[in-house]
């Protein structure tokens, strides 16, 4: 009997716990699986040592990053003066 590689990783939970929640595991599971490019030396060996531990095997720098990719998504924070402005006529 062949795999198949649909279902990957979630393979190992059978049908429970939905399809809906075994692809979001997939996505996951792809993120934190991968190798990333060390922002050091530029070679693509950076693996996720612990949470949020990473470390390149080339180099050998130990950083802090996101729990599954070593850089955090960034978020944009607008500060409004609630539609009021601040000049004077």
């Amino acid at each position: 009997m062949s795999r198949t590689k649909k279902v990957e990783a979630a393979g190992r939970f059978g049908p429970r716990y939905g399809r809906k929640v075994r692809k979001l595991f997939i996505d996951t599971e792809r993120k934190l699986r991968r190798k990333y490019k060390c922002s050091n030396c530029g070679a693509l060996q950076v693996k996720r040592v612990s949470t949020s531990i990473w470390q390149c095997k080339r180099c050998g720098v130990k950083f802090a990053g996101g729990a599954y990719s070593p850089s955090m998504p960034t978020t944009s924070v607008e500060t409004t003066s609630g539609g009021r402005s601040d000049v004077e006529v």
